[in-house]
């Protein structure tokens, strides 16, 4: 199996690293420092006081990396969510007809009515395809779910810090049990990591997606590491207060709870001193997952009638903390 992931920050540079490191033909689409690090000494993934370093084939174009690689049996999209539609018609020449797309993304997916079955089926999520051109761009049928739970970061350039934990929730969007969802979960195996298939990929989707809206923002605006945040008995007191808003819109559209708040609180505190994604953004100076996170949950409550003031709350801080920290703002 040849395997591209494109994007290699925390996430990606951990599947490029143990696919590598397990003798698929592997390569990475990445940017920067990072990619002329991985060009030069290759990707390192630190886990547990050891190291793996992997040679793998990297550019910062698809084009290019496809005539270098050539044409992929899986791409794994590990970017932020604002960057997927301008990659989507990037990635032509990495595709082949029976090309399978994993987006390993936070938040609500852009796909996510796609073959939902719903009263709102096929149409496209507008906070995070204000143009709806994102079907266009990649072929929907090529989409394989992916729920991630695993925590690493960059630690430095060419270094993914991880802390052992990778499991990939897999599943269709028609809730389909595959051949090719099996051969992928199976290659993950092989690399080292811990795939889940799942024929109800949306209540996935949701069960991280409780966790990410409460939490990820309050980290942002309180510059709080996980473990501060859980020893916080008024900042905990208002985070259940978001997830109850959020369970009440999964709700809406027949979401099954597959935890209750308080195991998801626990869950939660289990992750000691680790900084959130979007306060690793903030910190990076990078753009903040603000649509995927809390935009797209608003336009899903309005689409069936719930008012969710404080998400809307949320969205509003988060929104103007990041356009104050964008370049040219002071």
């Amino acid at each position: 199996m040849k395997v591209c992931i494109v994007g290699a920050g925390a996430i990606g540079g951990l599947l490029a690293a143990r696919f590598a490191h397990a003798g698929f033909s592997t390569s990475v689409v990445a940017r920067g420092d990072h990619l002329a690090a991985i060009r030069e000494r290759g990707l390192t993934l630190a886990s547990k006081g050891e190291e793996v370093n992997v040679r793998v084939a990297a550019s910062d174009d698809p084009q290019a990396l496809a005539r270098e690689v050539g044409q992929q049996e899986v791409v794994f999209l590990a970017l932020k969510a604002h960057q997927i539609p301008a990659m989507l018609p990037r990635l032509a020449p990495l595709i082949e007809p029976e090309s399978v797309v994993v987006p390993a993304i936070n938040g609500i997916p852009w796909w996510y009515f796609f073959r939902e079955g719903g009263r709102f089926d096929g149409q496209p999520v507008r906070a995070l395809d204000r143009e709806g051109v994102m079907f266009s761009q990649l072929d929907p049928h090529r989409v394989v779910g992916c729920v991630v739970h695993a925590a690493a970061e960059v630690s430095a350039p060419g270094r993914i810090a991880w802390n052992g934990q990778g499991t990939f929730i897999l599943g269709e969007p028609d809730g389909s049990l595959s051949r090719r969802i099996n051969a992928l979960a199976d290659a993950m195996t092989r690399a080292g990591l811990e795939p889940k298939v799942s024929e109800r990929i949306r209540d996935e989707v949701w069960m991280k997606l409780i966790g990410n809206t409460s939490f990820n923002p309050v980290a942002a605006l309180t510059r709080a590491r996980m473990d501060r945040i859980n020893a916080n008995a008024g900042l905990v007191t208002f985070i259940r207060a978001v997830m109850e808003e959020l369970t009440r819109v999964a709700d809406a559209y027949d979401i099954r709870r597959l935890v209750s708040i308080d195991r998801r609180l626990e869950i939660a505190r289990s992750i000691g001193p680790v900084r959130a994604s979007m306060l690793q953004d903030l910190e990076a100076g990078r753009a903040m997952e603000v649509e995927p996170l809390m935009g797209a949950v608003l336009e899903l409550a309005a689409k069936v009638g719930l008012d969710t003031p404080l998400t809307a709350t949320l969205y509003a801080l988060t929104s103007e903390l990041g356009a104050n920290l964008s370049p040219g703002r002071s």
